[in-house]
Order: C-alpha cells, then sequence, then structure tokens
C-alpha cells in the first residue's frame, strides 16, 4: 500500500530530524525548545510506525487509521517545526503553531483509538 510505504518514509525522516535536534540541544546552550522537539518527533516516529504496522495487519479500520498517522506526522510537524524555527530565527512558524500541532496530534491519538474500535466494512 501506498499510503503505508510514505508513512514508513515519514516515519524515518522524523526520526533523523529527532536524533539530530537531540545533538543539538545537547550541544547548544538554552536550547530545551529543541529538546522538546526532538522528544515529540522521536516518539511519535515510532507511534507512525506502529500505526503502519498495525494498518498493513488490517488491525485497524483503514480509512480512520490513515487518518490517524497522518495526523500524528502532521502535529509533530508542526509542533516541532514551531520549536526549531523559534530556537534558530527567533520567531513562530505563524501565529499558535505549536499548540496547532499539539492539538492535531491528541486528535491523531484519538483518531488511533477509534480506528481500534471501529467495526471494520
Amino acid at each position: 500500500m501506498v499510503a503505508n510505504r510514505l508513512l514508513i518514509g515519514l516515519a524515518g525522516l522524523m526520526g533523523a530530524a529527532g536524533v539530530a535536534l537531540a545533538a543539538a540541544s545537547a550541544h547548544g546552550a538554552d536550547a530545551s525548545r529543541l529538546a522538546s522537539a526532538s522528544a515529540m518527533l522521536l516518539f511519535h516516529a515510532s507511534a507512525v510506525l506502529a500505526t503502519a504496522a498495525l494498518l498493513a495487519r488490517s488491525l485497524l479500520h483503514g480509512g480512520i487509521g490513515l487518518v490517524a498517522a497522518f495526523g500524528l506526522v502532521t502535529g509533530a510537524a508542526l509542533f516541532a517545526g514551531d520549536l526549531t524555527l523559534r530556537q534558530y530565527a527567533g520567531h513562530a512558524l505563524f501565529p499558535m503553531a505549536a499548540p496547532t500541532g499539539g492539538t492535531v496530534m491528541i486528535a491523531g491519538w484519538l483518531a488511533l483509538t477509534l480506528a481500534a474500535v471501529v467495526a471494520k466494512k
């Protein structure tokens, strides 16, 4: 399935970015934003990989599971992107980007829950 392969690729990019941000936060002064961005990317990369695996095994409702996984990717990217831009450029991605990303991640987790309990058609 093309969507699963895309999700796996995105999770790989999230993981790589998370490790890079962890290294930057370890070596930079006052880089707590980068540590938070790194944690969100690394944690959600693993969740996206798990969701792709569950989708491949048909253990989740397909459509809802895809929405959940792409929500996790989008939310983590918004959250981490905003914090990283604030750290390096001194301004936000857009107003309320990090809280929006957090809300999208929460919605992704709730959608994942729904994908697990909704009967498949």
